[in-house]
């Protein structure tokens, strides 16, 4: 992989808009091939002490990190709100799961040992040894807490991290690379730099100090990554596209199953990978199932996402807004929701779309905006088949009141997250990721720093 001549001299500014009115609200420098290299080189120095800290200590600074992170939780939640356009209390929830996740693993300096395994003729053993630099690349949709997700148990295990977030959306991760030193973080241990993918991600790839890279983002840029990870045998972690598919049973709770819908589609404008945008729903009450959806999504609240009332806000930028609404010309659209009129922003309404075909651009493709396709089917196995007809593999939910037929489809879902009468994903406690071209390893869950860790074996002869 290599550098454009164009892209290589310096890394310029990005102006970031408030989604909601398209004002700018700040400019932010953006750093060039050299300064990547040197917070690599930084974070490669801080290293062998960050690594040589106690476990006590570690665990201590990373609960630090996470009060210190609390106690700026407004701070953070409305910064979020103004330049990424997420409700504020979307907003709250999410600089909250930074915090939670910093604690959850400030439990693993102590407690990520290895084992003593019986061996004749001695005492066999094993470490668990950090892996150095980690570069990070966090996408826009979810700024704080993906960088979350990698940096506190990277930090736990170890490693010094850089990381870069996305241009459009940078002011959250800057301001938790700041509050990291307030914290007692130490100097290079958890560096943001700002910067293009062309310039600072690519970089992370081909860099022979950075040991991992975690990325989070389209499974196309995911497989170049990937690619170019493999020329160093590098580490990776990749989350990556959805089409999750919502399978509801006739003999599910339909009012739950309606009402619950919308926001397993349309939660942060359908910009989020786990997105429920294909709903499956059992021929017999297809049509009552869209009687009962129709309601619902009408009266989903768009509006200004600093409203405390607001349940979706705009889509993230222009491009991404004229893209999505690109992608319904043509479409048999069954009805539309609320959105927000007369306003420069980027608003589009949540719509919900009755496919002619499983080959449908709605149907199979991520449309990443407040889009969910509905399509009916005829019995379990045709319901799995449906649901397993993508290249993706993230998220999904079944909604029945048969436990026998929740667990038999779910076994039979080719999807790393499933929930049984619920839209719920992620836990910071439970693993994340995909089957498929959705990813590859994991994120959170207790085995999350073993991902950022080598596991060495020392054997110990005792018979001499």
């Amino acid at each position: 992989m290599r550098f454009p001549e164009s892209t290589v001299a310096a890394g310029g500014v990005t102006v970031v808009r408030n989604p909601a009115t398209a004002d700018p609200v700040t400019e932010v420098t953006l750093a060039d091939l050299a300064e990547t290299d040197a917070a690599i080189e930084r974070a490669h120095r801080a290293f062998p002490a960050w690594r040589a800290v106690a476990p006590g200590e570690r665990a201590r600074l990373l609960r630090a990190f996470a009060a210190v992170v609390d106690a700026h939780n407004e701070e953070l939640a409305r910064l979020e709100v103004i330049g990424a356009g997420h409700t504020i209390g979307n907003a709250r929830w999410e600089a909250g799961n930074v915090r939670d996740v910093l604690n959850y693993y400030s439990a693993a300096p102590e407690r990520h040992f290895g084992r003593q395994i019986p061996a004749p003729g001695g005492l066999d053993v094993t470490f668990h040894e950090p892996l150095g630099v980690v570069g990070i690349i966090v996408p826009w949709n979810f700024p704080m807490p993906i960088a979350g997700w990698g940096f506190a148990p990277a930090l736990a295990a170890g490693n010094t991290v850089v990381l870069k977030p996305a241009e459009l959306t940078p002011l959250t991760a800057m301001r938790l690379g700041e509050l990291a030193l307030e914290a007692g973080i130490p100097e290079g241990v958890f560096t943001v730099i700002p910067g293009r993918g062309r310039i600072v991600g690519e970089r992370f790839v081909t860099h022979p100090l950075v040991r991992k890279v975690c990325f989070t983002g389209s499974t196309d840029v995911g497989k170049g990554i990937m690619r170019g990870c493999a020329d160093q045998v590098k580490r990776v972690t990749l989350e990556l596209g959805g089409k999750s598919a919502n399978i509801v049973f006739a003999d599910a709770d339909l009012e739950l199953a309606a009402a619950t819908a919308p926001g397993g589609a349309f939660d942060n404008a359908g910009q989020d990978c786990c997105a429920r945008s294909r709903i499956l729903v059992q021929q017999s009450v297809y049509d009552r199932f869209l009687e009962l959806l129709q309601p619902a999504v009408e009266g989903f609240r768009v509006t200004d996402p600093a409203d405390e009332a607001a349940q979706m806000g705009p889509l993230i930028s222009a491009g991404q807004r004229d893209g999505v609404a690109a992608a319904l010309d043509g479409a048999d659209i069954a009805f539309r929701g609320q959105t927000v009129d007369g306003s420069s922003g980027y608003w589009l309404a949540p719509t919900v779309v009755l496919p002619r075909s499983a080959r449908d651009r709605v149907w199979t493709q991520e449309l990443f905006g407040p889009v969910v396709a509905v399509m009916p089917f005829t019995d379990e196995a045709d319901a799995i088949a449906k649901a397993n007809d993508t290249e993706y593999g993230l998220s999904g939910s079944i909604f029945t009141r048969d436990v026998g037929r929740a667990l038999r489809v779910a076994r039979g879902v080719e999807s790393g997250n499933l929930s049984v009468n619920s839209h719920s994903s992620v836990r910071y406690w439970t693993p994340f990721g995909g089957f498929k071209q959705s990813g590859l390893g994991r994120e959170l869950g207790p085995d999350a720093p073993d991902s950022f860790s080598e596991v060495k074996n020392v054997f110990i002869a005792t018979d001499n």
